[in-house]
């Protein structure tokens, strides 16, 4: 009987508290000869840490990734990437039980889900300081992309009533990301990105917090990536797990996302047109937003991901003290008051990580090389099917 072989595979896991030591993640999966940019990890995580109405914790660590595992003279080696991210801030065993639960945090639920009145060691591990791991992660799955032609880009879209008008494409996404990396707000509309920045200031001043809605685009992207065969491999599905597996994201949308239930059909659905020489067929529109049937359609993937304002208010909220039941203010760990422009960063990561799944499924490899090779010898073939060759 003939050995099965496993499809090629690609996946991360993360590890560490907000107060920990460390904060460590391995990824396994990638081909051997990916170059390790560390440049591209460091900048994602130092934009990570940033953006206009972030708080003090910030100002103490320095994320940078240490390489541990898997990467040997600049390269990966084809075994797991073991990556070390150092907390300056550990004080795990020293910091003080939490016996009253802030709404809108993982704090009530994980107490009784483990059968306690301290809230510290759910709310330690369920911290947005975990996302520098996954930060780490797609940026090192990005090194992969790029040597395949696929970038990915992430921003502000909007927050509140504030709204960016502005769209990368293929051809101005490098002057678009230097707009968005001036802006403190991640947003490279200067005009929406001042508003941003006031809304925040006002929101500070009232003692509140406030999210929005961020957005990334995927350029590059060959088609067929996913799968119409299984729910779990459509390629949307996939992308909204990821997303809204950020902490505080309560909604994604890929395309016009929720405008589809507001227009017929022939407002929804993009004309499909015929390609230049050689060139397989275009689209008129891209309201899908790059999928369709759950793959990859050629035009660019577009996902956006709506972030609840932080649950930690200087103001505190209604809750209970988890030891008397007496009802009291909410407890204060210190936060901030608007960490989207943080969570466009992670986003753009964990959809890079996502979009690297399923290109890995679909090529396999061994090597950066033999991905390489297996692109270019599907294109030929479905070049050759649909008669576009010569």
């Amino acid at each position: 009987m003939p050995m099965m072989l496993p499809m090629a595979s690609l996946r991360y896991t993360t590890a560490g508290e907000s107060h920990g030591p460390q904060l460590t993640t391995i990824v396994e999966g990638l081909p051997a000869g990916v170059p390790v940019r560390s440049e591209i990890v460091d900048e994602a995580l130092k934009r990570r840490q940033g953006g206009y109405g972030r708080g003090g914790r910030q100002r103490i660590e320095t994320d940078v990734a240490e390489w541990v595992g898997g990467v040997r003279l600049g390269h990966t080696t084809g075994g797991p990437v073991a990556i070390r991210i150092p907390n300056r801030d550990s004080r795990l065993d020293r910091t003080p039980p939490v016996h009253r639960p802030r709404p809108g945090h993982a704090d009530l639920a994980g107490a009784i889900k483990t059968a306690s009145n301290d809230c510290r060691e759910s709310l330690e591990r369920a911290s947005a300081r975990e996302t520098a791991s996954r930060t780490a992660a797609g940026a090192l799955a990005r090194c992969m992309l790029r040597e395949l032609g696929v970038e990915v880009v992430g921003f502000v879209r909007s927050l509140l009533d504030v709204r960016a008008d502005v769209e990368p494409s293929a051809d101005s996404w490098q002057d678009f990301v230097v707009a968005r990396d001036a802006s403190e707000v991640a947003c490279p509309d200067e005009q929406a990105s001042a508003a941003m920045i006031e809304r925040i200031r006002q929101a500070k001043e009232d003692k509140d917090t406030v999210g929005g809605v961020a957005e990334v685009h995927v350029f590059g992207c060959p088609i067929g990536l996913g799968s119409f065969s299984q729910w779990h491999t459509r390629l949307d599905s996939r992308l909204g797990a990821a997303v809204l597996g950020i902490q505080a994201f309560k909604g994604v949308e890929v395309g016009m996302g929720f405008g589809v239930a507001e227009r017929p059909g022939s407002q929804v659905h993009d004309p499909i047109l015929p390609g230049e020489k050689g060139g397989y067929p275009q689209r008129a529109s891209n309201n899908a937003g790059g999928i369709e049937g759950g793959m990859t359609n050629g035009q660019p993937v577009v996902v956006r991901g709506a972030m609840k304002p932080i649950s930690t208010l200087l103001r505190g909220l209604p809750s209970v003290d988890l030891r008397s039941g007496e009802a009291l203010s909410s407890d204060y760990e210190r936060s901030d008051v608007c960490a989207l422009p943080a969570a466009s960063v992670v986003m753009e990561q964990v959809v890079a990580f996502e979009i690297a799944c399923v290109l890995r499924e679909k090529f396999g490899g061994d090597s950066l090389e033999e991905v390489q090779a297996q692109l270019a010898c599907h294109d030929q073939l479905a070049r050759q099917k649909l008669g576009l060759t010569d």
